[in-house]
């Protein structure tokens, strides 16, 4: 006998859901998907033309089994697509040699085989003179870095789960999620409410907002990236790396697709809160330009630091830095994730796949005990 699909609602068709609903899709659910705006917009967190793919990571190891799954994730995903999502520019990441973050950086690349490079200083001034190193810090050259197309990417993975028989509505923003009497989830709009097997909550920075009582905050900041011209073209040479870097300033950077420019963030610390996502202040103001100003006479005084462009997005952030991914405590109907802290965009496709099989098959064997919702967990 023929078993009936599981029908799945996808809240938030963008990072994370747009990937959630191909998966989902494409493993024969019945998918429905709602997004506020539609998908590739740019009121959340995933645009600014270009997003860091890296192995090396300056976070917990547990991150490295996920990352080689996006990894994968990321190929077949331009495959089914045929577009063009992502470029291997290799990454670097640089800080202080005896910080304990770069230490657990090189150490993990190496015990878990990671195809990188460290770079002195005179390595890094030969290879890529873009970057000042200052006296006692480190690079490490992650090969396996990309250039990841956000907006690109999150609409290519929304066309195909429709191609694969997902629907979603556009311009529809869920006032409420509801759990049914006898199981399942209603999914409240403005234009009714229907019922689903399960829900997968993935809206980004209106999480608080839709899921009021999360079992660990997650704090919306706003961003600011911006776009600078190089005065020299070794910007765009020996690969157009990306970068990060965690000290002196905890910043990061993309040469821009089109070798022009190249764009900055800055780290946490220097975000705004966002009381309300509705109400987010677009508007940059001159002082706000100082810290990039600063980082770019210090480190990339080949940059101008006056930006030809601005623009303000927002970002979930928790306080261990991991993302809540798994069921919502006493719901099992209800799958969350949320809060990736600014550098979940590089695990969009696992976590669509991950999504999928809680949503599909009430578990998951890749390893995310550690991301639970709760807090940490133990297989």
């Amino acid at each position: 006998m023929r078993r009936t699909p599981k029908r799945v609602a996808v809240i938030g068709a963008g990072s994370m859901g747009s990937q959630a609903m191909w998966r989902l899709a494409a493993r024969g659910a019945e998918v429905i998907g709602y997004d506020r705006y539609a998908p590739g917009h740019d009121r959340g967190a995933a645009g600014g033309e270009s997003r860091i793919f890296r192995a090396v990571h300056l976070g917990d190891p547990g991150y490295v089994p996920l990352l080689r799954l996006a990894d994968r994730m990321w190929d077949r995903l331009q495959r089914e697509t045929g577009c063009s999502l992502r470029r291997r520019s290799g990454c670097l990441v640089m800080g202080e040699s005896g910080s304990p973050s770069m230490r657990l950086l090189v150490s993990a690349s190496t015990t878990h085989q990671l195809d990188h490079e460290v770079l002195d200083r005179e390595e890094l001034a030969r290879r890529y003179p873009q970057h000042r190193l200052p006296d006692g810090h480190t690079a490490v050259l992650d090969r396996m870095g990309c250039i990841i197309r956000p907006e690109a990417s999150i609409q290519a993975a929304a066309a195909r789960a429709e191609q694969l028989g997902a629907r979603l509505h556009r311009y529809t923003p869920v006032r409420e999620i509801a759990p049914a009497a006898g199981g399942g989830v209603h999914i409240v709009t403005d234009h009714g409410t229907d019922h689903v097997d399960t829900a997968v909550v993935t809206v980004g920075p209106w999480v608080n907002t839709l899921l009021p009582d999360l079992p660990r905050a997650v704090d919306i900041r706003r961003l600011i990236s911006s776009w600078h011209i190089p005065t020299r073209h070794d910007w765009f040479a020996g690969g157009a790396p990306a970068f990060v870097r965690s000290t002196p300033h905890d910043c990061y950077g993309l040469p821009s697709p089109d070798g022009i420019s190249v764009k900055l963030g800055l780290s946490f610390a220097r975000y705004l809160p966002v009381p309300d996502p509705e109400r987010l202040d677009r508007t940059v103001r001159p002082e706000e330009l100082a810290t990039f100003r600063e980082l770019i006479g210090e480190l990339m005084p080949d940059l101008n630091p006056d930006p030809i462009r601005l623009s303000v997005y927002m970002e979930g952030y928790t306080d261990s830095g991991n993302p809540l991914v798994g069921r919502l405590p006493g719901e099992d109907d209800i799958i969350v994730m949320a809060g990736f802290s600014g550098s979940g965009f590089k695990l969009s496709p696992a976590m669509g796949e991950i999504a999928a099989d809680l949503a599909l098959e009430g578990s998951t064997d890749h390893p995310i005990g550690f991301l639970a919702p709760t807090g940490a967990q133990t297989a």
